[in-house]
């Protein structure tokens, strides 16, 4: 029996991984990964195990994990959905800021599978290719938020002031994240 789930995470890595691995425990195996939906098949519960993590040169590190025996789904970050554009993402990683749909658009995360041996499940991320990638997903709403701060100020307007308020929520759980990541950092050392 197949299973069909409508999510959306943004860029929250260990929510996708915590809910994807949540889903195996269940006895669910994902089997497609699109812009919002995950498309599961029935398994043994704990059959598999899940990590995400976003990737500079996500095709070659997927061709790298496939060949070690992983299984490997590409995901998107944002919802967008235009087709056949070319897109300027100045606050994607180098790899990703020209962006068409034959590219790294809508596949700039990985999920990749693999078998429960019981051991844990961690690819091998460098802390500060971790503060990139939430340094990367802070900055445009950091712009945002100072846009429409300004706009608040310029014109005395309460919605504009609103607006920078509602947009400052992501820009502080990505900046908890990077102090988390600065801080696991320091304790490994």
């Amino acid at each position: 029996m197949r299973k069909k789930c409508y999510h959306f995470f943004g860029g929250l890595l260990n929510a996708q991984a915590n809910w994807l691995n949540k889903m195996s425990e269940k006895g669910y195996r994902l089997i497609r990964a699109g812009k919002m939906l995950y498309e599961f098949e029935e398994c043994k519960p704990n059959e598999v195990k899940y990590c995400v993590k976003s990737k500079e040169n996500a095709k070659d590190y997927s061709l790298f994990l496939e060949d070690m025996g992983y299984k490997v789904f590409f995901k998107n970050i944002n919802l967008n959905y235009s087709v056949g554009k070319v897109r300027w993402r100045p606050w994607a990683e180098k790899g990703g800021r020209i962006a068409t749909n034959t590219t790294t658009f809508n596949r700039e995360l990985l999920i990749v599978e693999k078998e429960n041996d019981g051991k844990p499940f961690e690819l091998h991320t460098s802390y500060e290719d971790k503060e990139n990638y939430y340094r990367n997903l802070r900055n445009p709403w950091l712009l945002i938020l100072l846009m429409f701060a300004i706009f608040a100020v310029i014109n005395h307007s309460i919605v504009f002031g609103v607006l920078a308020l509602i947009s400052l929520i992501p820009v502080l759980i990505y900046q908890i994240q990077i102090m988390h990541n600065r801080q696991e950092a320091k304790t490994q050392e």
